[in-house]
């Protein structure tokens, strides 16, 4: 059985707190989940603001290969006549082969929201439904709020899904429009429901309680072929049900077609694509599509990964566009190290006896408050430092930092380094806006003679944390550095006392790194 999937991100999505999508930014968005493989794509609603109105005229320049785009809004107003409706109107004028409409499902609304009676609601729905049909549209009717609807007066909820039927509705959505049904009332209600209509049913959530994606999934099981949902959970509160959760448990733990599995593959990218037009971080813990989805870091599981990958993975995250990652800390094993090892093309030749030491270095480090699972670059360094014959690139002698009021009031920084490199000594010195930025400058100046390719390394994040507060300035320090050149990104990490040395440490280990290739 083949699922429809509704995206609503650029719509229902677009109501999280903090989200503001420019028109460029949906029109990507529309051609990015056209090639994930959605059925729908709900571009806004155009009687709301001109910026959903100004999508709706730009977006058939797309030329979308298999999304149908749906407009957005309500029944028409009480009392009034779907011809004269403005909101009416402006789902037609948006052009859209598909529009979505919702009524009101729960009596509480009609009464103290709306206005109106309950006879009425009945009338606006058949008559919105029944005038966008004979426009030509397929028209998706959402029963807001049905979940809480049916639990106040069933047998009222059911008329007005008969409503919108009987006027040529092409699915009935389920609404759980303030999030807080719980799976098994949904089960029940979707199979009585099912059993009492024969148009097509669909689903839309709320994740308030935290159970829209499995809302979601037992509403399948219970009849359920049009599914809603949006790119990474996005929407208002706590967001809607999330398709990057919905999309592969449909298809991988439920036998059900929906995308083809080379759109599946590209899940991921499609979710870290959406959160950087959201501008927003991705959650690294999202299931599936998040950087921690397949992330290890405790030794028996490593050990067991090692072995039979399965173990300790529900699905292979290649599936999804994801990758299996090994993570180092003091919770660690030998078998993390030997992971790592291996993912660098390193042979440990001192095999367990080198990986115990390692582990044993590592654990030392972090009781002195270093922290490794975010620092990939500093992992490797370790490792590489215990292979024989190793010699770093450079070796730091001293450095001085003089911090000054300018004359013009404002602050400086000057660094001065003295660098050896094989047999040579360099003695450089260099201005920068704060301490850190002029040590760079400073160890930079000392040895692009001897390594012109520093020069397309750059630092692209410094983030400084402060272990304990209750030291005060004499506190204990962690840097963490992400430096990148024109292929790759990494971290490293430092931690002292003294917040310069931390930086330093941090600083050397990541241009330590960049030359790792040259030498």
């Amino acid at each position: 059985m083949s699922i429809l999937l509704y995206d609503t991100t650029l719509r229902d999505g677009a109501q999280r707190e903090g989200i503001s999508f420019s028109l460029g930014d949906k029109l990507k968005i529309a051609q990015r989940l056209d090639q994930l493989g959605v059925a729908y794509i709900e571009g806004g609603w155009p009687g709301s603001n001109p910026k959903d109105m100004a999508f709706f005229e730009h977006v058939s320049e797309l030329k979308l290969k298999q999304a149908l785009v749906s407009a957005f809004g309500s029944t028409r107003r009480a009392d009034a006549t779907a011809e004269e409706d403005a909101n009416i109107q402006a789902l037609i004028a948006a052009n859209t082969p598909v529009v979505a409409v919702f009524g009101k499902s729960w009596d509480l609304h009609i009464h103290h929201v709306l206005g109106t009676t309950l006879e009425e609601n009945l009338r606006m729905i058949a008559d919105s439904v029944r005038y966008l049909k004979a426009q030509g549209r397929e028209v998706v009717y959402d029963a807001e709020h049905f979940f809480d609807g049916y639990r106040s007066d069933p047998v009222y909820a059911m008329r007005t899904l008969a409503a919108a039927a009987e006027a040529g509705a092409d699915v009935l959505v389920l609404c759980d429009t303030n999030g807080g049904t719980l799976p098994s009332t949904v089960a029940r209600v979707v199979a009585e429901v099912r059993r009492a209509t024969s148009t097509p049913l669909g689903i839309h959530a709320h994740n308030d309680g935290e159970m829209a994606v499995a809302n979601s999934l037992v509403a399948v099981e219970n009849g359920v072929t049009h599914v809603q949902g949006t790119i990474n959970g996005y929407g208002e509160r706590c967001g809607n049900a999330n398709l990057c959760s919905i999309i592969p448990a449909l298809m991988l733990k439920m036998g059900y077609n929906c995308i083809s599995d080379e759109q599946l593959r590209t899940l991921t990218e499609t979710a870290r694509y959406v959160s950087e037009l959201a501008n927003l971080s991705l959650d690294p813990h999202l299931p599936y599509v998040g950087q921690s989805a397949f992330a290890h870091k405790g030794g028996m599981h490593v050990n067991a990964l090692l072995k039979c990958e399965e173990s300790y993975q529900h699905v292979d995250p290649a599936l999804v566009g994801n990758r299996q990652r090994v993570v180092v800390s003091e919770l660690s094993g030998k078998s993390n190290i030997t992971y790592k090892a291996q993912e660098y093309g390193l042979e440990l030749v001192g095999g367990t006896e080198q990986s115990r030491k390692l582990v044993q270095r590592i654990k030392e480090l972090e009781s002195r408050g270093f922290q490794f699972e975010g620092a990939e670059g500093s992992v490797e360094l370790l490792i590489r430092r215990t292979q024989p014959g190793y010699e770093p690139p450079f070796e730091l002698l001293d450095f001085h930092v003089l911090v000054r009021n300018g004359h013009d009031g404002n602050m400086a920084a000057e660094a001065s380094v003295k660098v050896k490199v094989g047999d040579q000594v360099m003695h450089t010195a260099a201005d920068g806006n704060g301490p850190v930025n002029a040590l760079d400058a400073a160890v930079r100046k000392a040895l692009l003679p001897f390594y012109p390719r520093l020069a397309t390394v750059h630092l692209t994040d410094y983030k400084v944390r402060i272990l304990d507060g209750e030291a005060g300035t004499a506190a204990q320090t962690r840097v963490l550095i992400e430096s990148a050149d024109e292929h790759r990104t990494w971290s490293t990490v430092g931690c002292s006392t003294n917040i310069i040395e931390a930086s330093w440490q941090a600083l050397a280990d990541s241009l330590e790194y960049a030359l790792l290739n040259d030498r």
